[in-house]
């Protein structure tokens, strides 16, 4: 069965379009909980267009009360601003379940390719990595369905991949799947817990897993625009469904 965790940053966003609380992150989030879901991920931004430091610290609480994963997602070479912390000292301070690390850039709109590891983000990488992972958190890298970056990825001490999901969510022929589950089934011979996501919704999302049965799925986007047409409540239990 694969797990599956609910990006909340949508929420966040229409939050603070209007520099108020509404919808309310937290309460919300408490709804996506009592479905059912397996986590919660989010991915804040050092220009806090969703996301927020309180947020992190919020979310991360209702899932330790709750007995569900918290997974934050983010670029390590993310530095202190005025109202961030800085990634790692983020992820240090909230020790979640899990740590995804995401090679985008801060006024990225979203995250559209997963890490090119050479000589000098290997070095680092290493180093970061072995500061993150603890025993409360593992640490999951993004990365394209590449073998060899796979390969690379292994070699610095990640515990997972998360695959990008975004090139099959445009493209779902059988030969751009395939190359998902060759990179699962290769990810899982060496070692690697796999996790996958972007753009995966309703219609995508089960022919995927029949080829390539990852052991999480990060749903954000899709999510929460179809539960604007059907509910929350109603959409949630939908991709639950499919994940068993």
């Amino acid at each position: 069965m694969t797990k599956l965790s609910v990006n909340v940053n949508k929420i966040a966003w229409l939050r603070n379009a209007r520099g108020e609380n509404r919808p309310n992150l937290l309460e919300t989030s408490k709804v996506l909980v009592d479905c059912g879901v397996d986590g919660l991920t989010v991915h804040p931004r050092p220009d806090l267009r969703h996301i927020t430091p309180d947020d992190v610290y919020d979310l991360s609480n209702l899932c330790k009360n709750s007995n569900i994963e918290f997974n934050i997602e983010g670029n390590p070479y993310s530095e202190k601003s005025k109202d961030y912390p800085g990634f790692i000292q983020l992820v240090n301070e909230i020790e979640p379940d899990q740590c995804t690390l995401v090679p985008d850039a801060p006024d990225q709109l979203t995250s559209d390719h997963g890490w090119q590891i050479d000589g000098k983000d290997h070095n680092v990488l290493i180093n970061i990595i072995e500061e993150l992972k603890t025993d409360k958190t593992r640490v999951s890298l993004f990365v394209d369905p590449d073998i060899k970056q796979i390969e690379n990825i292994k070699s610095i001490g990640a515990n997972r991949i998360e695959l990008y999901t975004g090139p099959y969510a445009l493209n779902p022929i059988l030969e751009v799947l395939s190359s998902y589950e060759t990179s699962y089934n290769y990810a899982k011979s060496i070692g690697l817990d796999v996790n996958a996501g972007h753009d995966l919704d309703l219609e995508n999302l089960k022919p995927f897993l029949d080829r390539a049965p990852v052991d999480e799925v990060s749903i954000g986007h899709a999510l929460i625009s179809d539960a604007l047409i059907d509910g929350l409540d109603t959409v949630t239990k939908k991709y639950l469904d499919l994940c068993k």
